[in-house]
């Protein structure tokens, strides 16, 4: 297939691409490349990729990036909730605004299948134990309720030449070409790993996690699956719900075999917790998540041993929210 992938460049496309290449697909990355233009460098004279540098409201590029392509995963956004707040116009113009042109032009260019990546924060905070995809959305934050704003554009466009799928990840962890040191797994291993200290406020509140190659996976799954199976559908995409603390724990005990990693809880106001359920994706598509949260911490620990993620503390590149503000995008 040839498969437009917008915001290739990013966290989760930075390891999607390079197992996209490998089935032999032809993929067109249309992305900013604002955390660096070298992800794919190992990739370089691969004639079945092609990299467009621009703005996702760019329809021109987006025009050209969807020319002639078979499928569509859309995974640009301006993700997590502190750096769309740092512009909240330009978290809108980007995470809403411009998807439904995108659609349209999806369709206009007979893109037989659409894969939209939303978050499973769309849920808000939840009491019941198993969160699913039947369940009231309550998004807290504007970067939520446009996901699931997206969400509803997406599948009013739906028909049977056009199929249409949404996937509600976790939050993702493990080590990537393009990294993100800002997410929770990540965050702890890379202090504990740095600085010999980790911090947990609260502790009780249950965060649902996805390594980053079962991420990856689901989404060649979704890709490949017959499509009276997923069309109009949503799928949760997570696996290993554990608490903040056992988390902590987990990091602790993994770095804690390289050198003494200190534990500290401090208590907190922010008691959002949420249990995400993935039977859905289990029971439909027998996706079957291969790796585990310390498989992720230990990715990463072997990352930082090789000097594959230098700078780990200062550089900015690792966390969206100081990126954004240097880059100071309009």
């Amino acid at each position: 297939m040839r498969i437009c992938v917008a915001g290739g460049a990013g966290y989760v496309g930075s390891r999607l691409v390079p197992e996209l290449l490998k089935k032999g697909h032809v993929v067109v990355v249309l992305d900013l490349y604002l955390y660096g233009e070298d992800v794919f460098k190992e990739f370089e004279g691969n004639k079945n990729l092609i990299q467009i540098k621009a703005d996702i409201r760019d329809l021109e590029a987006v025009e050209k990036s969807l020319q002639g392509c078979d499928a569509a995963i859309h995974l640009a956004c301006i993700s997590n909730d502190p750096s769309f707040e740092l512009n909240p116009e330009l978290g809108k113009s980007i995470n809403l605004d411009a998807f439904e042109p995108f659609v349209q032009l999806a369709k206009k260019h007979k893109i037989k299948r659409f894969i939209y990546a939303s978050s499973s924060s769309v849920y808000g905070v939840k009491q019941e134990p198993n969160v699913t995809e039947d369940m009231s959305l309550e998004p807290l934050t504007d970067y939520s309720k446009f996901k699931a704003e997206c969400e509803k554009i997406l599948f009013k466009h739906m028909s049977d030449d056009f199929i249409c799928t949404s996937l509600r990840p976790a939050t993702v962890c493990g080590y990537a070409p393009r990294q993100r040191l800002d997410v929770v797994v990540n965050i702890l291993t890379n202090l504990a790993f740095h600085t010999g200290k980790i911090k947990v406020t609260g502790g009780s509140q249950m965060r649902p996690n996805i390594h980053i190659e079962d991420m990856v996976a689901a989404y060649l799954l979704v890709l490949e699956a017959p499509a009276e199976k997923i069309q109009g559908q949503i799928f949760n995409a997570g696996y290993h719900n554990h608490t903040v603390l056992a988390l902590g724990k987990m990091v602790q005990e993994i770095v804690g075999k390289k050198r003494p990693v200190e534990l500290e809880v401090e208590p907190t106001n922010d008691n959002r917790s949420y249990h995400v359920s993935s039977e859905k994706i289990a029971k439909t598509l027998n996706f079957q998540p291969k790796f585990t949260i310390e498989d992720a911490v230990k990715d990463l620990l072997a990352a930082f041993e090789s000097n594959k993620l230098p700078e780990a503390m200062t550089d900015i590149r690792y966390v969206n929210i100081k990126t954004m503000k240097a880059v100071d995008l309009k």
